[in-house]
């Protein structure tokens, strides 16, 4: 583990290297106290925020890892120079993830969740009653670690005791397990070149294994990256049409998360078809979660699963099957492939 410097770009147009925890800027000339962070979406494309301060910024084995205090966001997690979640509205992508999988399953019990240091994923899954046990397996100790400290609403996630904790790779750890489960959540870093876990997006990790260690009527959900009209073809339609080559029923559903200043996407999937009546769904929510939600309903759900035209037509054409060597990625880059 190491402290790197940020690069923070200020109101004036110039860019400074802040080391350090904390750091803010003032510019006297232009009186604006914002720095903004970049967060490169394309190479003729980038979106930006104005920052408070850099609270801490660390690099692990695996990936880089930055928290932000925001002005519009509040807290933010970025890792390898994208944004994870943020405070204000990790709730979407984090509702979006769990619960229609926990909520479509007759009666979820044992859940492993691949990815997930942040503990977002952990926590909504153990609002289920029914749930008796959360794996949460993150590769990376210093996200756990790191998300642990300064994530203080997911503290008592953290501490339940229904949640057992592994620092492993998801694909080494989830291989070797005897037991099977209910639901398998694939809560990981978005596909980059040089990251941690595009191997978890594979047919072969689907089909040889991950669907083995699913109960009958089990089911697998991922986060499947950016599906804006503009955005979907980039890995979206790819993990749903290599999910379709391993599971018998797959649904796609999206939402906007303004944090991420697009429409994201997720990928739901099992052997046996899915329940989705919206009226047995705001009763299955009324009836199994502890506490409320704040986005998701039987009609939300619903309408998340009706995609607009153009994304449809690009899911049902698609032909990309990802493999080991012929994947597909994001812009960006992670620790691995860096110069």
């Amino acid at each position: 583990m190491g402290t790197e410097a940020v690069e923070i770009i200020y109101a004036n147009g110039l860019s400074k290297i802040c080391d350090g925890i904390n750091q803010t800027h003032s510019d006297d000339q232009t009186h604006n106290d914002s720095s903004w962070f970049e967060e490169s979406i394309d190479e003729d494309l980038k979106w930006s925020f104005a920052v408070n301060s850099v609270l801490c910024k660390v690099t692990s084995e695996y990936q880089d890892i930055t928290l932000l205090d925001t002005k519009r966001f509040g807290k933010v997690l970025v890792i390898d120079g994208k944004m994870q979640s943020a405070e204000v509205d990790e709730f979407i992508y984090h509702e979006c993830l769990i619960h229609p999988a926990l909520l479509c399953h007759p009666n979820p019990q044992n859940v492993f969740i691949m990815g997930g240091g942040e503990g977002s994923a952990a926590r909504e899954a153990l609002k289920h009653k029914s749930i008796e046990k959360v794996v949460m397996c993150d590769i990376d100790q210093e996200v756990v670690d790191f998300c642990r400290r300064h994530l203080t609403v997911n503290q008592e996630a953290f501490s339940n005791k229904k949640l057992d904790l592994v620092i492993n790779d998801a694909k080494a750890e989830i291989e070797k397990r005897n037991e099977k489960f209910d639901v398998i959540v694939g809560d990981l870093a978005d596909p980059v070149e040089g990251g941690p876990c595009y191997q978890l997006y594979t047919k072969s990790f689907y089909e040889q294994i991950l669907k083995p260690k699913l109960n009958d009527n089990g089911i697998f959900v991922t986060q499947a990256g950016p599906a804006g009209v503009f955005t979907h073809k980039e890995v979206f339609s790819s993990i749903f049409n290599t999910i379709k080559q391993v599971f018998k029923y797959v649904v796609a559903y999206s939402a906007h998360v303004p944090s991420f200043a697009d429409t994201w996407g997720w990928v739901m999937a099992s052997d046996q078809p899915f329940c989705f009546n919206a009226e047995e769904i705001d009763r299955r929510v009324d009836e199994r979660i502890d506490g409320e939600l704040l986005l998701l309903n039987g009609a939300a759900f619903l309408s998340s699963a009706t995609l607009n035209k153009a994304v449809s037509q690009s899911l049902m054409n698609e032909t990309h099957v990802y493999t080991e060597d012929n994947a597909r990625f994001l812009h960006g880059h992670g620790v691995a492939n860096k110069n």
